[in-house]
């Protein structure tokens, strides 16, 4: 039998098929005003690739993706492909997706360390460029497990502990990259970064712990005053015993004088060992206040009231805020008893009371018009002390057989609540 000639095979094929399309139009070329869409459809010539492959919309693609990501494949393959994947998304700066591909392809599970290892380093870098800094460093141990000389692994995980702050660590791990490669440029200069932050990091602990120290001293040493003085502190919390109390009473009055009220002042001691207390003025009849930040121990009330009142403050509308009118009062919240404090008193004379306790480290007073209706409405129902004509060395009479007002009205406390 005659073979015939492929060449006079292909010839009659190519012939009939030109002769098909001189008698009927090819139906699947491009449309003029829609070139640019259908070159888009095709994957070698697709700029971008969509998330979501549908095999409706892009079967050629979805033929492709099937061939890639054939199951059929060895898992090293199929890691492979996927460290492709990760690989094109890491330079598209899709570190997400980068992510997701790298952990695809450690989901194969494959039997090779290197490439195991090659997929953790690369998803640790993906994570790092997401701020994911812990995550990022799992993954570098884990690949040092696999590979523990993998030097691109030891990189990202100095650059990391550099991230988290932790210098020392940084520091080690640049240290077991230099033996590994001692002229790697990338270690040198994060072993040079880490190494001076720690240093930086050193310093400022042993300056805030001197600073701690030093203001510790301080307090301490205002504690003492104090005591020496025989003032008496009360602390906020009520309902303890009196034991209980007193122990925590020190450690709770340390902390306040490390702290601020609410206005910016704390009790301070000057050069000559004399204390500053930020004292508090009540104006009840108007709900006002006034706050004196440095409330020097041996001054007189009467000179604060002159400077306070020099001016009629603009809530005085009767302008009978006088400091010549003005009477001061204290409480013992205990007794529910007022006690009438001698414009002439120094604070150091008032605060050395037997009945007198601080609250807060804030001493407290009551300010008043003593002929006012209101005074003596406010007044009715309390016991009041009223000093004796001759002072005290400490400038108020200390006993409980001074004159006592008997009115009916509300503790000045429960109008006020925490001063």
């Amino acid at each position: 039998m005659e073979q015939q000639d492929p060449g006079t095979t292909f010839d009659d094929g190519m012939d009939s098929f030109v002769e098909k399309f001189q008698s009927q139009p090819y139906r699947g070329g491009f449309h003029e005003s829609q070139w640019e869409e259908e070159f888009e459809k095709i994957p070698l010539f697709m700029k971008n690739s969509p998330s979501e492959i549908d095999p409706l919309e892009n079967p050629d693609l979805a033929c492709l993706q099937s061939i890639i990501f054939d199951e059929e494949r060895s898992p090293e393959d199929q890691a492979r492909t996927y460290k492709d994947e990760g690989n094109d998304y890491f330079k598209e700066k899709d570190y997400k997706k980068a992510v997701i591909s790298y952990t695809e392809g450690l989901k194969k599970k494959c039997a090779d360390p290197d490439l195991n290892a090659i997929l953790f380093t690369n998803r640790a870098a993906a994570q790092y460029y997401l701020g994911n800094f812990r995550s990022s460093l799992n993954d570098v141990m884990a690949a040092r497990k696999l590979k523990p000389c993998h030097l691109k692994a030891i990189i990202r995980g100095a650059s990391c502990h550099l991230e988290l702050k932790n210098y020392v660590e940084a520091v080690n791990w640049c240290d077991e990259g230099l033996q590994i490669d001692a002229t790697e440029k990338k270690l040198l200069d994060l072993r040079a970064k880490a190494d001076k932050l720690k240093r930086t990091e050193q310093r400022d602990i042993r300056k805030a712990k001197l600073k701690e120290k030093k203001k510790q001293d301080q307090n301490e040493a205002l504690l003492q005053a104090i005591k020496a003085r025989n003032i008496k502190l009360v602390a906020e919390a009520a309902g303890e015993d009196e034991d209980s109390a007193s122990e925590g009473l020190s450690e709770l009055v340390l902390y306040g004088l490390s702290s601020e009220n609410p206005c910016g002042a704390r009790l301070s001691v000057d050069d000559q060992g004399r204390l500053s207390w930020p004292v508090l003025f009540l104006y009840p009849e108007y709900a006002q206040s006034d706050l004196v930040s440095a409330f020097h121990e041996d001054s007189r009330f009467i000179d604060h009231l002159m400077v306070m009142f020099g001016e009629t403050p603009s809530w005085d509308l009767e302008q009978k805020y006088c400091p010549d009118n003005l009477e001061v009062y204290f409480e013992d919240e205990d007794r529910e008893e007022l006690y009438c404090v001698p414009p002439s008193s120094t604070l150091l004379q008032v605060l050395q009371h037997q009945r007198y306790f601080v609250k807060a480290l804030t001493p407290t007073f009551l300010v008043c018009v003593g002929s006012s209706g209101f005074c003596r409405n406010y007044l009715r129902g309390k016991k009041v002390h009223q000093p004796v004509a001759s002072p005290s060395p400490q400038g108020m009479s200390n006993d409980n057989t001074a004159c006592t007002c008997y009115f009916a009205s509300n503790p000045i406390s429960s109008i006020y609540g925490k001063k």
